[in-house]
């Protein structure tokens, strides 16, 4: 799957929270103690089992309810996403921060804009850090997310990726997975190369991605 899980922190205070905790959770943990950080939270894209844990085609992945076992820290998941999210890690409600879509999450002096954007699963939020864009799986260097899975929906992957296109060119794509050599692009690079912004209209989107 090539996952990536990230880890965003304020050198200053030492605290730091998690994206998308999955597969090692132990070892995340390990890394956070070896930078002489403190997790006070975890950031969610979306609910799929290989970025919050769960049963996946008959394996169990490690995720946010291991996590909790270890360490009692606030889940930032979006409102849309919350049966999702129950029903995948068999997390209770109260254990989920449920946000709106342009919240923000103060990790010592850095903020995080939760920026929703419904497409891939009803709930996928990006993450926002100064000139950074923690994409999930809305948007890869290479293609996008799939709609053809539970909650899916193609009409609102392409709103939500006009949102992304409309960002500072600057702003640097962190995807959630490596579906491409490089790890990470220039916003402005993304959509001039990326076959997923290619059409022009979300009539032509439907006729190309829409099944």
């Amino acid at each position: 799957m090539v996952n990536f899980v990230y880890l965003i922190g304020d050198k200053q205070s030492r605290e730091c929270v998690v994206v998308d905790p999955a597969y090692d959770i132990t070892e995340i943990l390990q890394i956070i103690d070896k930078d002489e950080m403190e997790l006070t939270g975890v950031l969610a894209t979306h609910y799929h089992p290989d970025h919050v844990g769960g049963s996946m085609m008959g394996t169990r992945i490690q995720g946010v309810a291991e996590l909790l076992n270890q360490k009692q820290v606030p889940i930032h998941i979006n409102k849309n996403e919350t049966k999702w999210v129950v029903r995948t890690t068999g997390l209770a409600e109260n254990d989920l921060f449920k946000h709106e879509g342009g919240d923000k999450i103060v990790v010592g002096d850095v903020s995080v804009t939760l920026v929703h954007t419904p497409g891939h699963t009803p709930g996928s939020q990006c993450f926002l850090v100064e000139q950074l864009l923690v994409a999930g799986d809305t948007l890869f260097l290479e293609g996008c997310g799939r709609t053809d899975l539970p909650g899916g929906n193609p009409s609102e992957l392409y709103s939500s990726l006009q949102v992304l296109a409309s960002m500072p060119t600057q702003t640097i794509v962190c995807p959630g997975h490596q579906y491409s050599s490089l790890p990470s692009a220039k916003l402005g690079d993304v959509v001039a190369t990326n076959h997923v912004f290619k059409p022009t209209s979300q009539q032509q989107w439907l006729e190309w991605f829409g099944h």
